[in-house]
């Protein structure tokens, strides 16, 4: 299964996302985004390529948050994906937020607008940038791989 992760879109319209991440989009299972979405329209836009996923994060507002959780846990093809935006500063946010879950395979974050792309312990921490910068792409099989792509130019 191939997984796109998105975060911190901060667009109002999903025309405002750039047409290569609309494309590489297009042709993934499922879509998660990690939260900073801001606008309903980006969501509907979304639902439009692939399921999607996510999470609330801190800029966004009740539309979202009624809709969103602020984190959760999936189970995808025996694999327990754990979403959060993140809070705070940058500094240890990959640890921060790993102290919200136990017993996952994949930490998926945002908030940093900083992509991160890291196996600690038996844990993926991946944070895919902020969506006008990168995106990533979480390969589901046996084994989980993520990898983060800046092909905008």
């Amino acid at each position: 299964m191939n997984i796109g992760v998105i975060s911190d879109t901060h667009v109002r319209h999903f025309a405002e996302l750039p047409p290569n991440l609309i494309r590489a989009l297009s042709g993934v299972d499922l879509i998660i985004h990690a939260g900073d979405i801001v606008a309903l329209d980006v969501i509907r836009g979304l639902e439009n390529l692939a399921p999607v996923k996510g999470v609330y994060g801190n800029m966004d507002l009740p539309e979202i948050r009624t809709i969103f959780p602020q984190k959760e846990v999936l189970d995808i093809e025996g694999k327990k994906i754990a979403i959060i935006h993140g809070s705070g500063g940058p500094w240890d946010l990959a640890q921060r937020v790993g102290e919200q879950f136990t017993d996952v395979d994949v930490i998926i974050f945002g908030h940093s607008h900083r992509a991160f792309n890291k196996i600690v312990g038996r844990i993926l921490f991946f944070n895919p940038g902020r969506a006008s910068d990168s995106y990533g792409i979480l390969e589901i099989g046996e084994e989980i791989s993520g990898t983060i792509h800046q092909d905008y130019q």
